[in-house]
């Protein structure tokens, strides 16, 4: 759900910002619809947003998860280049996903993820994430052969030691 305030003060015509995201009910319907309207404030509500994960989304699941706070990101647009009203393009629980929206020019808003949804997800990361790999040091080419050398032994003796 989409708060709309008319002229939230004298530099801005209108400004928005996502209440709660609500498990999608048959009630809804299939088009966006106002729910709320009181003087400036009026309450959208978009429906018919399925949350779908990809395993190869799970690094975003798992930056989500580890934040210390899980969440929704919820991206929206101006509609048709009209600022007064909004379109939601998206809800999703990747971090990364997120980011691209972002980058695209998107608003981005986050609200909490309820408990159950971030053990849902947990379960899902749990089974599909795979950490990326360590990545091997490269040579230094700016040190002289020596120091290379010097460097070289420095690693082996700490991989000798069980501490690389």
């Amino acid at each position: 759900m989409l708060e709309r305030t008319a002229q939230p003060n004298a530099w801005q015509d209108w400004s928005f910002r996502v209440l709660e995201v609500v498990p999608h009910e048959a009630a809804f319907g299939g088009e966006m619809r106002k729910v709320f309207e009181e003087g400036r404030v009026s309450r959208w509500l978009y429906p018919g947003f399925a949350l779908e994960l990809f395993a190869d989304e799970c690094k975003g699941y798992f930056l989500n998860l580890t934040s210390g706070n899980p969440c929704w990101f919820v991206s929206y647009r101006p509609v048709d280049g009209d600022d007064s009203m909004m379109e939601v393009t998206a809800a999703s629980v990747s971090y990364i996903e997120a980011d691209r929206r972002l980058f695209a020019g998107e608003q981005v808003e986050s609200v909490p993820l309820a408990p159950e949804l971030c053990q849902w997800l947990q379960v899902y990361t749990n089974e599909h994430f795979v950490p990326d790999e360590k990545r091997k040091v490269r040579a230094m080419s700016f040190l002289s052969p020596e120091e290379r050398d010097r460097q070289a032994r420095r690693l082996q003796a700490q991989m000798d030691d069980g501490e690389g």
